[in-house]
């Protein structure tokens, strides 16, 4: 790893509670293993201090003036990344839900591997995940299979890592919660290789009271059916 630049991406809305915590374990983690990375905090528009932490805690800071949702906010992190030259970039929540040795294990195995894009499944070993959050991850997951035809364990995972050609070629076009599904449609689109590997999540009373909630995952179902129809009908 030490000839591979990484860029580690965090959207961010009002975490003013964790982003520092986050940052510096990240720091504490991956100076050991990784010669250049770089971590990005994406802020979408927070009215707390998290810009302000992010800053002080020795990340990179993007601007949104306004709250456009983690998949825009996501957008922007990776569009940077490549922007930057970087061979590696990866993405975790700010909640602090991610371990930090779990971001350094998937940027060793992309580089080892032949995947463009690896998620982190969080439903290889649900420990931990509530009945409630494993039944609306498992729910859409089984969605996204059924709408798009890709089969993955845990679709909604916000730990990813992107290869230098998924940074390239991987767009979509939701900015909400519904963006985590139409990225893996476009991935399989581009014909980009996905894999994914097992994570643990850590959830305290802040981490599980973030995210996305199961009646949320209505609206993203319904965004998601609309944008494919949209587009078998308009090819």
């Amino acid at each position: 790893m030490k000839n591979t630049s990484v860029a580690i991406i965090i959207p961010a809305y009002n975490e003013e509670p964790t982003i520092g915590k986050v940052i510096k374990g990240l720091k504490k983690i991956l100076s050991s293993e990784v010669t250049n990375f770089k971590i990005i905090v994406v802020d979408d528009g927070s009215k707390d201090n998290t810009a302000k932490i992010a800053d002080q805690s020795g990340a990179y800071v993007i601007n949104h003036v306004l709250n456009t949702g983690t998949g825009g906010a996501t957008a922007t992190g990776l569009s940077y990344a490549y922007q930057e030259g970087y061979d590696i970039a990866a993405t975790i929540d700010a909640d602090g839900q991610h371990d930090p040795i779990d971001v350094l294990k998937g940027i060793t195995m992309l580089a080892e591997s032949d995947a463009d894009l690896l998620l982190g499944s969080r439903l290889i070993d649900p420990t931990g995940m509530t009945k409630v959050k494993l039944l609306g991850n498992k729910g859409l997951t089984l969605l996204t299979y059924i709408i798009f035809g890709i089969k993955v364990t845990d679709s909604q995972s916000g730990m990813r890592i992107f290869s230098k050609k998924a940074l390239d070629q991987l767009k979509w076009k939701t900015a909400g919660y519904e963006f985590c599904s139409e990225m893996l449609w476009r991935a399989r689109q581009q014909r980009l290789i996905i894999k994914e590997y097992p994570i643990k999540a850590i959830y305290t009373d802040y981490s599980s009271a973030k995210g996305q909630n199961n009646w949320n995952g209505v609206n993203i179902i319904k965004s998601l059916v609309q944008r494919r129809i949209l587009e078998i009908f308009g090819e």
